[in-house]
């Protein structure tokens, strides 16, 4: 069984998703990270020269493989609840727990970060807020809810923990 960390950006997914295998003795992959080891680029020049829709494809594939790991923690972008498919392959193997935040916490988190091409407009704080509003529904396919905002990664990870016991 695998344990898949999904939500919006800056929630914690990579911090907690590293220190949650550890504590586990379980393997970790990000899906960001296996993305761009493939494609030999970083995520924000994938959107930059190819777009969206190249990373979204590159993604599902990426999505497809590791739904079909064992005993993983594993770390996913934060637009891979877009496409349907990927979360009912995540599922057959595994637990989704959604990390969630708030609009003011995950802008707070990630505002000095220069690598998110989704937020690369003048007013980054609309945009979390309309992201976060478009993809709600999907969040709340997952399995469990963890809201981080006022939470540290220990913390969150002890939750997890708790939650698949």
């Amino acid at each position: 069984m695998n344990i898949i960390l999904l939500g919006f950006m800056g929630t914690g997914k990579t911090s907690v998703g590293k220190k949650l295998s550890g504590k586990l003795s379980m393997h970790y992959i990000d899906t960001d990270e296996m993305i761009e080891k493939e494609v030999k680029l970083e995520i924000w020049r994938i959107f930059a020269e190819f777009g969206e829709q190249y990373f979204r494809e590159i993604e599902k594939k990426a999505i497809e493989k590791v739904s079909k790991l064992d005993n993983y923690v594993i770390s996913t972008g934060g637009g891979m609840v877009l496409f349907e498919e990927n979360i009912k392959n995540l599922k057959k193997h595994g637990k989704l727990i959604c990390l969630t935040a708030s609009p003011e916490e995950i802008y707070k988190r990630i505002e000095k970060e220069t690598h998110r091409p989704l937020l690369k407009t003048p007013d980054a704080k609309t945009k979390i807020r309309e992201l976060l509003k478009l993809r709600a529904p999907l969040y709340a396919k997952a399995d469990h809810i963890i809201d981080t905002t006022n939470l540290n990664v220990d913390e969150v990870v002890e939750k997890i923990e708790k939650l698949i016991r």
